[in-house]
C-alpha cells in the first residue's frame, strides 16, 4: 500500500509559479514510476508529467512542456512539480500517482496503482 499526499496548490495570477509536492509513505518509493495528472472542471483527467525511478527520464504533456518541471528526491520519498508561466487553462485539481509494476515512464493513467486526493490549483487571468 502506498499513500500519497499532495500539497502546494493555491490561487495564483497568470504568469506566476507554484511548486506542488507529493509525499509518499512507502519505503520502496525509489522503485516507483511517478506521475502527475490533472482534472479541470467539466473535463476528464489528463496526463501532465511522469518521471522514472532514477529521475533520469521525464516526459511531459505538450500543453505544459517548457513550463513545468517534474523532479523527485528518493531519499525523502518526495516528487515535485514546478509550474512556471501558469495560464488560466492550467486551473485544475492536480493528482500525484505511483506506478509500482512498471520500470519505464508511462502517460496512461490506468498504469498507476496509487493516487493522492489531489490539490487545487487556480490560475486567475
Amino acid at each position: 500500500q502506498v499513500q500519497l499526499v499532495e500539497s502546494g496548490g493555491g490561487l495564483v495570477q497568470a504568469g506566476g509559479s507554484l511548486r506542488l509536492s507529493c509525499a509518499a509513505s512507502r519505503g520502496t518509493f525509489s522503485t516507483n514510476v511517478m506521475g502527475w495528472f490533472r482534472r479541470a472542471p467539466g473535463k476528464e483527467r489528463e496526463f501532465v508529467a511522469t518521471i522514472n525511478r532514477s529521475g533520469g527520464s521525464k516526459y511531459y504533456a505538450d500543453s505544459v512542456k517548457g513550463r513545468f518541471t517534474i523532479s523527485r528526491d528518493n531519499a525523502k520519498n518526495m516528487v515535485y512539480l514546478q509550474m512556471d508561466s501558469l495560464k488560466p487553462e492550467d486551473t485544475a485539481v492536480y493528482y500525484c500517482a505511483a506506478a509500482t509494476k512498471i520500470s519505464s515512464i508511462d502517460i496512461r493513467d490506468r498504469t498507476y496503482d496509487y493516487w493522492g486526493l489531489g490539490t487545487q490549483v487556480t490560475v486567475s487571468s
